[in-house]
């Protein structure tokens, strides 16, 4: 009789993990931002954005009075994070500006006239009841032989419904709210990228100048010799 109860209430525990009802997919999906910007990039690669560790993992993270960072398998992003966070920022800035940026891999004939990386270095649902997205982006063109534009970021957004330094290991908002939060965020950073802004130092280059020793010109044509008379020995 007790095995008869304890494998009954070990399936109804398994059938509860195994619900799907139970697990919440929440969308990566900012909205354009209604200002309109002029096209500062033309056609633009936007290569896949480096996410924290705990960012891409599938599950939204934030952080606990603690300082740690924590998630629950219960609450999901809908769509792999880096893969999600690459495609809405490309169309985000496309939006807004009219350029046509693509994220990676290039799916037109004619080339981009430039590429785009962004390197995430937090993207967390903080303690404080803010979201904060931090990092840095990189324009290159490809006829400078380098990155010619780079940009830090740090963007933070008051989450709706917060309870800073409340919840204990619970998130300090519900993770619609969390996912409002980085929607937010996200569109923010694309109207950054679009105009090539953010509250960071500039770093630009430019076409490398090359030294004239190695530099590869055509040589000097051959000047023609004296005409050489050839007298028979006598």
């Amino acid at each position: 009789m007790r095995l008869c109860l304890f494998s009954l209430t070990a399936a109804l525990a398994l059938a509860g993990c195994s619900n799907p009802e139970a697990t919440g997919r929440y969308l990566i999906d900012p909205a354009t931002p209604p200002v309109r910007v002029a096209n500062n990039l033309g056609t633009a690669e936007l290569r896949d954005v480096s996410l924290p560790e705990y960012a891409a993992s599938g599950e939204i993270a934030w952080q606990t009075a603690d300082g740690a960072v924590r998630s629950n398998t219960k609450t999901l992003w809908a769509d792999k994070p880096e893969r999600g966070f690459t495609l809405t920022l490309a169309r985000a800035i496309s939006d807004m500006s009219g350029a046509t940026v693509i994220a990676e891999p290039w799916p037109l004939a004619e080339p981009p006239r430039r590429r785009v990386e962004v390197r995430v270095e937090k993207a967390l649902a903080q303690m404080d009841g803010t979201y904060r997205l931090s990092g840095r982006y990189y324009v290159a063109q490809d006829s400078a032989g380098g990155a010619n534009h780079a940009r830090s970021f740090d963007i933070a957004v008051p989450i709706p419904q917060a309870t800073p330094g409340g919840g204990g290991r619970k998130p300090p908002a519900p993770p619609a709210a969390i996912a409002a939060a980085q929607n937010a965020a996200i569109a923010q950073l694309a109207a950054q990228i679009a105009t090539l802004g953010g509250p960071g130092a500039v770093i630009r280059t430019s076409t490398p100048r090359l030294d004239p020793l190695f530099t590869i010109e055509p040589l000097p044509p051959l000047e023609p010799l004296p005409e050489i008379s050839l007298l028979p020995a006598g």
